[in-house]
C-alpha cells in the first residue's frame, strides 16, 4: 500500500530539484492536470436573459432608488 504523500511534503522534495528537473516535472504533470480538469464536467449556468421581462422599471424609479443610495456619500464619520 502507497503513502500518500501530503503538499507541503511534494513542496519540499520539489523545492532540492535542479531547475531542468523542476522543468521536466512540470512537463510530466501538466498533460495529466490538462486530462483531470477535462474530465470535471462545468455546471451548467442559467442564462440570465430575461431575467427582467415583465418588469415595469420606470426611469423615475431608478433616478429615485440613485438619490437613496447616494444620500449619505460621502459620509462624514469615515
Amino acid at each position: 500500500m502507497e503513502k500518500a504523500v501530503k503538499l507541503e511534503e511534494a513542496l519540499e522534495l520539489v523545492k532540492q530539484l535542479s531547475l531542468v528537473d523542476k522543468v521536466r516535472l512540470i512537463e510530466q504533470v501538466a498533460p495529466q492536470i490538462e486530462r483531470e480538469l477535462a474530465m470535471i464536467q462545468p455546471k451548467m449556468r442559467k442564462s440570465l436573459r430575461g431575467l427582467w421581462r415583465g418588469s415595469n422599471i420606470s426611469e423615475s424609479d431608478i433616478s429615485e432608488i440613485r438619490e437613496q443610495m447616494w444620500a449619505n456619500f460621502p459620509r462624514k464619520d469615515v
